[in-house]
């Protein structure tokens, strides 16, 4: 039988305001445990909860940039569950009328094939505390300085059948939320998390299959793998002649597997009401096209443009605007080296993207900043250095060693371009091997690639390769 996998993300994005959401405690990462839970994030009594304004805008931001219903009057709700890390025994969350209403996302998945994400809806939260379990023998320690820090859940439709669209989709909104600037994107420090929803059913079976959730993933990495655990497990129990149970799962990443979690019923156990202590959230028309006249140029904006007006493939535009840090970067360099858009972007998306990922370094961060690509980039327009040698520039400019010219000096590298003192390497190297000269004029037209290495090898890659090609060219033609 065939399978059709089907899979509806959760997203948890963390606002970046400097308060929580309902109180003024910080929501800096990294402070020692239990220093910034205060009063009313832990529901003592006799506290009351006051949005924070700038969650909100964040939120409305969010609305506006997917084209969605932003909702002129939204409501708090009380979401109820026990577990240790949620003192008050109750969550703060949106239920029946969230700030953002349906909307949707245009994923790309490369070789010019796109896909429409639906977006059911994006509510305002507060966050949990966190439970440790690694540092504590026999106990688990509670963590509160998370409670009460903002989150904007988005809420996908069940519209992606791959993990690779669950991926590209997740990416999407990950650049998306960094772009406006509501959300550092740190799926390290717990800024950024998903949860996905995955169900399998017989292909061209109109009725969802019963779904699982995996929680809390913070890598894409991690994203990819668990869906297809988790889709290889339905289809072998289903197969097997047994039932796949709604559950939440977790994905352990030493083992490689998910395993079960707790069983999930229906939303309605969770037994929502208003919450009492918080007035709605009404927002006007003005208020709205406010924020939109915030929004930065978006994601697909850039993209359309970078294809425009730098005539790049929307493959190279893709990668190139996946970041805002990174897009930025580009233009930089295109700016400073007044080179062919092109090359510069091969340089970005291939040497530097390289050096980035090896080192885990944000472009940000780069030793080789902007500026100091396009010096290496004009050093290869004005023929001072081939394209290979480059890369052994760029190397050393990594390493620190200095800008473009400096490197150059120190190693001796600068491309030999007189025709004198090429032509006669060219000549000794087809003089010193006069077999394969006879073999390429008999028609072996691949030997051709090794002349250019014997002359490349005796100068250590310095001369000048189209004159070399040319003058060997020439040499080989004569008998």
């Amino acid at each position: 039988m065939q399978w059709e996998t089907v899979i509806g993300l959760e997203i948890h994005a963390q606002l970046a305001t400097k308060s929580k959401i309902f109180s003024g405690a910080s929501t800096a990462y990294g402070a020692e445990p239990n220093t910034q839970a205060c009063n009313v994030d832990l529901g003592m009594p006799g506290v009351l909860p006051v949005l924070n304004r700038e969650a909100v805008c964040m939120a409305v931001k969010f609305g506006v940039a997917i084209g969605a219903k932003v909702a002129p009057r939204s409501v708090f709700a009380r979401k109820n569950y026990f577990y240790p890390d949620l003192p008050k025994g109750y969550q703060i969350s949106q239920m029946e009328l969230p700030i953002v209403g349906v909307g949707k996302l245009t994923i790309n998945l490369g070789d010019g094939e796109s896909k429409v994400i639906g977006i059911t809806r994006a509510h305002l939260e507060e966050d949990a505390g966190k439970s440790l379990h690694e540092d504590f023998h026999g106990m688990t320690g509670i963590d509160l300085n998370r409670a009460g820090t903002p989150l904007l859940e988005i809420v996908s439709e069940p519209d992606m059948s791959s993990a690779v669209e669950a991926v590209a989709y997740a990416k999407k909104i990950h650049a998306l939320v960094r772009y406006i600037e509501i959300c550092d994107g740190n799926m390290a420090e717990g800024s950024f998390r998903c949860d996905a929803n995955v169900s399998v059913r017989p292909k061209g079976q109109e009725k969802l299959g019963t779904r699982a959730e995996l929680k809390n993933l913070n890598s894409f990495r991690f994203l990819e793998k668990a869906i297809n655990l988790e889709v290889e497990r339905q289809i072998d129990i289903i197969e097997s002649g047994g039932k796949v149970a709604q559950e939440t799962r977790l994905y352990d990443a030493d083992r490689n597997e998910t395993r079960s979690m707790r069983s999930k019923e229906e939303a309605n156990d969770y037994r929502y009401f208003p919450d009492p202590d918080l007035l709605p959230v009404e927002l006007d028309d003005a208020f709205i096209d406010a924020i939109r006249e915030t929004l930065p140029e978006l994601p697909d904006e850039k993209r359309q443009r970078f294809e425009a007006d730098y005539v790049l493939s929307q493959q190279d535009a893709v990668v190139l605007t996946a970041s805002r840090e990174l897009a930025d970067y580009y233009e930089a360099v295109v700016a400073t080296a007044q080179t062919d858009p092109k090359i510069a972007a091969n340089w970005v998306s291939g040497e530097l993207a390289a050096a980035l990922n090896k080192e885990a370094v944000d472009v940000v961060n780069s030793p080789v900043t902007a500026e100091l690509l396009a010096g290496l980039l004009k050093r290869i327009a004005d023929q001072t250095i081939s394209g290979k040698i480059a890369k052994q520039v760029f190397e050393a400019m990594w390493q620190g060693e200095g800008d473009a010219d400096a490197v150059i000096e120190a190693k001796g590298l600068k491309q030999i371009t007189d025709s004198g003192a090429i032509e006669k390497l060219v000549d000794d190297v087809v003089t010193t091997n006069p077999k394969q000269a006879e073999q390429y004029r008999s028609g072996k037209d691949k030997l051709f690639g090794f002349f250019v290495g014997q002359v490349m090898k005796e100068t250590k890659g310095k001369a000048n390769p189209q004159q070399v090609n040319e003058l060997l060219k020439k040499r080989l033609a004569q008998d």
